[in-house]
Formats: C-alpha cells, sequence, structure tokens
C-alpha cells in the first residue's frame, strides 16, 4: 500500500470517526427507529422497517443472554494496546444484530477497546475501503490503533463457521434463499455468540 493511499484511508476513517455514536446511543437510536416505524438507510421499504423490529428484539436478548467466560474476560483484560473498534453496520441488518451485542460485551471486558458505531449508507467511502467480495457486507468491526491511526484487522460480516456455512450454500445453489436465511439465523441462536468471541480473541492475538 503506497502513502497516498495509506493517508487517504485514514482520513476517511477520521470522517467516519467524528459520526461515530457508542453501542449505548445505536442501541436507542435503533428502538426509536421501530417507535418510529422506520429503518437506517436510504431505503426504507417495508421489510426492511419489519427487520429493524426483529432485530431490536434480538439485540435486547442479547444484550441480557449472551455468556462471556471467565477465561475469555482474564485474555481480553490482558489486552494492552488501545485501538478503536469501529463497526459499520445498519439497523435492518440481521448478521450484525447477532454479532454487535456480542463486541459491545467485550469491549466492556478492557478500557484499552473503544467501541464505535457508524451506519453504512452514511459512509459509503468508509464502506468501499472494507468490502468483502466486492459486496458492501455488514456488519464491519475495522480495528484501529488510535496512537497511529493504522487499521490493524478486520472482522466480519459474520463469524468465521456462519462465513463457512453461506459460503458452502452459494457454492451449490448461487444464492441464499429464505429458507437458508432463517436456518443461519437457528444456527446463530444455538452457537450463542461463542464463535464471535472466539474470532475476536484470535483478532486480538494478531496485533
Amino acid at each position: 500500500m503506497n502513502t497516498l493511499t495509506t493517508i487517504s484511508v485514514k482520513d476517511i476513517i477520521n470522517e467516519s470517526l467524528k459520526k461515530a455514536i457508542s453501542y449505548q446511543e445505536y442501541r436507542e437510536l435503533v428502538t426509536q427507529l421501530v417507535a418510529e416505524e422506520s429503518t437506517s438507510g436510504q431505503d426504507k421499504t417495508e421489510a426492511l422497517v419489519n427487520y429493524t423490529m426483529l432485530n431490536d428484539r434480538r439485540m435486547r436478548r442479547w444484550d441480557k443472554t449472551v455468556k462471556i467466560s471467565e477465561e475469555t474476560k482474564e485474555k481480553v483484560a490482558r489486552f494492552n494496546r488501545k485501538v478503536t473498534w469501529l463497526v459499520i453496520t445498519e439497523s435492518w441488518c440481521g448478521d450484525a444484530a447477532h454479532v454487535i451485542p456480542v463486541l459491545n460485551k467485550l469491549a466492556e471486558l478492557s478500557e484499552n477497546i473503544d467501541l464505535k458505531l457508524v451506519f453504512r449508507d452514511e459512509n459509503e467511502a468508509l464502506m468501499d475501503q472494507f468490502l468483502t467480495n466486492g459486496g458492501r457486507a455488514i456488519a464491519k468491526l475495522i480495528m484501529i490503533d488510535n496512537n497511529s491511526g493504522e487499521v490493524l484487522n478486520t472482522f466480519g460480516p459474520r463469524p468465521s463457521k456462519a462465513t463457512q456455512l453461506v459460503n458452502a450454500y452459494k457454492t451449490k445453489h448461487g444464492a441464499l434463499t429464505p429458507e437458508f436465511k432463517e436456518d443461519l439465523q437457528v444456527w446463530y441462536n444455538k452457537d450463542k455468540g461463542q464463535n464471535i468471541v472466539d474470532d475476536i480473541l484470535t483478532l486480538l492475538d494478531s496485533v
């Protein structure tokens, strides 16, 4: 990566960070959108409004039920590099509703991790720097070193095992069906966030 590109990406990240909100602010905003029968993002379709309502319930459930082991708590507490987890999301995104509450639980374990969220459609320049297979897939976590502003690593849009399931299904069937998406929700509910935890611990070990 040349210097010009590095500066450009840093500038884009810094502009997005100015608009970033905390997890608590995000939860309050999603709940407000539900009350208004609305959704984040550019498309205000009935389907996305309904997904936002569903995701508000999902996040409320995960906020209460996600369990973090003592071993994980100790590992995260030992992480001694000051970083920002900048997460690109939208209220209608099912994967984000499962992933972000777990990220919040982990970030709360360390004073060195600052979790911030931005909306994809309001930060297209940022999203386009962190595409997945050419697509604007979310949720996308960008781990940034607070001292240098460098991007240390990324995570998302799904945990590793869910990604394997999606890729295998796409290879066999060409596209994701509504039935598969329901099966994926069942997988998230059975996994209870543990694959996300494992992936994030690997991410922290990588820096």
